[in-house]
């Protein structure tokens, strides 16, 4: 899978991700840290990149309804702290069938994982 970590993630998730064999490319190392949300959306779209992110601007199902872009996974932990994103995060990727998530929008939090697919 083709995966663009936002900045609020902890490099240890792209490394973590990469281990598991998938294409993971972030926001700070194309140079996109502290740019515009619209710029990140556009960057992984340009780039076909299924987008993780802590970011609630990305939260509106409206605006980026599944099926209109390459796949949102929005993770909302209570104590997001970095070992616990990673370990959530990658657990997640080692458990469920990521590959189908492709234009979904899906929500992870501590007790369950939420998949909205294209209609």
């Amino acid at each position: 899978m083709k995966i663009k970590l936002d900045e609020n993630l902890p490099a240890a998730l792209s490394e973590a991700l990469s281990a598991l064999g998938h294409d993971v490319d972030t926001v700070l190392a194309e140079g996109l840290a502290g740019t515009s949300d619209d710029q990140v959306w556009q960057a992984a779209q340009e780039s076909a990149r299924f987008l993780i992110t802590q970011d609630l601007d990305f939260s509106d199902i409206r605006r980026f309804a599944p099926g209109t872009h390459g796949g949102i996974l929005l993770v909302r932990l209570v104590q997001p702290g970095r070992q616990a994103l990673v370990h959530q995060v990658e657990t997640v990727f080692r458990t469920e069938k990521v590959q189908e998530w492709a234009g979904c929008f899906v929500v992870l939090t501590e007790r369950k994982l939420r998949v909205v697919s294209p209609q």
